[in-house]
């Protein structure tokens, strides 16, 4: 048998072995024969902790970017960004190599002399972490060729084509990773892994729930894109699916919330700070997976990119804050339209006492999500000025300046935090700063130290999420689908509902799941992308920004108080533009001259 050799990536240990919560990347590259690889567990772990440092796709912490693109957030620092569509490669993932690079990490270990406990864990690993690039391959593609478990070979003399597959239909791309996922669970520990980097049985069956409901959504709503197919299934549900996808998205996600380790975090009598904690807060009991990291060794530079100028520990700061689409989005504890009241029923301005005073009674998770004027982080209150209004000759007349400047008699202008419409670098644009995510160790926003803030990937708040959704669509109780939501809503600190529709699971999915690499998923699968993001000057294509004001009017009663502009993003050119094409990614002509097998997606 032809010996293949494995060039290891080894990194120091990033969240491992029971005894052991790390096994972060430290490049160190050896070639081994495979043999030695699989005769040592050591050696094992350095492989798998390489195939899990592979898989930031999509939103992820060492692209700070990527959390400006939809309607979460804005660039912030420098210039207008003009980005208008979306790209025909956005997080697309195509990686074969990966594939191969597993199936062989398969036989090598099941052919090796560990136990057979011992290699069945491992082959679940694997075969998990396989079904987790196949869906972010699908998700993004739809139908992909799927190998299985066989290792290609050419050889001089071999018939290309019998290398090349075709893709296989969508349904059948996610019933592949759903039957992965149940066999994976089988073999894998049952107990909560350290620091939560590691895959075990619940990882698995999340990602089997979560596979379930994008197939069931996909299987319902494309008839609202009918042209959104092809003739042969690479893209495409039947609708006559989308029940049993829900049905089993629905039992997988109860499962979860009935017999798991897991359960929401809810160690803080602060709602607020709580939220923040149950996404932040290490080895917490919500958190099922995570893309871990550990300083030193391995840091990413999302706090340094969108943490706000007056707490920052280096130059950079607010090159990613967020807009006030997602603010308005947050309810009020006692009132479900979660538009800030900025003006009275005349139009006039509302004077309030304390810029936080705006932010009042809404719902605490806000807080635990973004930076708003008068919250604090990391015991340093955050008022964000972007100037002064002041009276002059009976009109009210506004003054700006420089982040930090002071002027006689007004005091301060504008704050360190502005906001501003300047093109300077590292300056706040829209009013607002990202807390999730973001570390309050102020050595963490360093260019030289980063930040270890892991991402969570999958956390318990979803499968109620899911059991909800997929029990609604599924037609059951009221009571039994607002039960999941309103555990979720109880522990926010917000009213309950007594009805859930799908417009409910929408909101409460983009409020809960902010920044976590849900909602462009989340509105594809749900077919309302593109009426969200139509192109056009409209209130969810539009990326808007709140400007705080402090008034300067003295003998009158408005001094020393506070209103608030909403605008329009000055550094947003234009408005976000969902097209049908975007529904899936475009096949590249190069995959296609190595595997004529391939068809095109809709639209290329």
């Amino acid at each position: 048998m032809k010996k293949f050799f494995i060039c290891i990536y080894i990194f120091s240990m990033m969240m491992l072995i029971s005894s052991c919560s790390k096994f972060l990347d430290r490049e160190s590259q050896s070639i081994l024969p495979e043999e030695s690889v699989y005769s040592d567990e050591k050696m094992i772990l350095a492989v798998l902790a390489n195939y899990y440092g592979r898989m930031d796709w999509g939103q992820h912490l060492a692209d700070p970017g990527s959390f400006a693109l939809l309607d979460e957030a804005a660039f912030s620092s420098g210039g207008p960004n003009n980005m208008q569509n979306f790209g025909d490669a956005i997080w697309r993932v195509y990686d074969y190599t990966f594939i191969r690079n597993l199936n062989e990490f398969l036989q090598g270990v099941k052919g090796s002399t560990l136990g057979e406990e011992t290699k069945r864990n491992y082959e679940g690993e694997a075969r998990f972490i396989r079904a987790w690039v196949y869906f972010n391959m699908v998700k993004g593609l739809g139908g992909v060729p799927l190998v299985g478990d066989k290792v290609y070979n050419y050889e001089p003399g071999m018939n290309p084509g019998d290398l090349q597959i075709a893709r296989a239909t969508e349904q059948a791309s996610y019933e592949y990773i759903i039957e992965e996922c149940s066999a994976a669970a089988e073999m894998l520990t049952a107990e909560k892994r350290i620091n939560s980097a590691r895959a075990n049985k619940w990882t698995a069956l999340a990602l089997k729930a979560r596979a379930a409901l994008y197939a069931a959504s996909i299987a319902k709503y494309n008839a609202r894109t009918p042209d959104v197919k092809t003739a042969q299934g690479e893209v495409g549900i039947p609708a006559s699916e989308a029940s049993r996808f829900y049905e089993i998205a629905y039992k997988t996600a109860l499962t979860i919330i009935q017999e798991s380790p897991y359960s929401l975090y809810e160690k803080n009598a602060d709602k607020g700070r709580n939220f923040y904690e149950a996404v932040s807060s290490k080895g917490n009991e919500e958190v099922i997976w995570a893309r871990d990291y550990k300083y030193p060794g391995q840091t990413h530079p999302f706090t340094n990119n969108a943490i706000a100028s007056s707490v920052r520990g280096d130059i950079d700061a607010n090159i990613v804050t967020p807009i006030l689409n997602l603010v308005e989005d947050f309810e009020y504890t006692d009132n479900r339209n979660g538009a800030l009241k900025l003006r009275d029923t005349n139009g006039d301005f509302i004077y309030y006492t304390n810029p936080q005073d705006v932010f009042a009674n809404k719902d605490p998770r806000l807080y635990g999500t973004i930076i708003y004027s008068g919250a604090d982080f990391g015991g340093t209150a955050i008022t964000y000025q972007a100037g002064v209004r002041y009276l002059e000759n009976g009109a009210w007349k506004i003054k700006s300046g420089t982040p930090g400047a002071v002027e006689s008699p007004y005091g301060l202008i504008t704050s360190q935090d502005g906001p501003t419409t300047s093109n300077d670098q590292f300056i706040n644009k829209t009013g607002f700063n990202i807390r999730k995510f973001v570390e309050e160790n102020r050595d963490a926003s360093t260019r030289g130290r980063g930040s270890d803030m892991w991402f969570v990937r999958f956390r318990f708040a979803e499968f109620l999420m899911i059991a909800a959704e997929a029990g609604l669509e599924l037609y059951k109780p009221q009571h039994e689908i607002a039960g999941y939501i309103n555990q979720i809503r109880t522990r926010a600190g917000i009213q309950s509902l007594t009805q859930v529709t799908l417009q409910d699971i929408i909101r409460e999915r983009r409020v809960e799941f902010a920044f976590e690499n849900h909602r462009y998923w989340d509105l594809k699968r749900w077919r309302i992308a593109h009426e969200l993001w139509g192109g056009q000057d409209t209130p969810t294509a539009t990326h808007y920004v709140l400007f705080p004001y402090k008034i300067y009017a003295p003998q009158t009663e408005y001094h020393g108080k506070w209103v608030f502009e909403k605008r329009k993003a000055s550094h947003t050119m234009y408005p976000r533009y969902f097209r049908y094409q975007n529904y899936y990614n475009f096949i590249e002509q190069a995959w296609i001259d190595a595997n004529p097998k391939l068809v095109r997606n809709p639209y290329q």
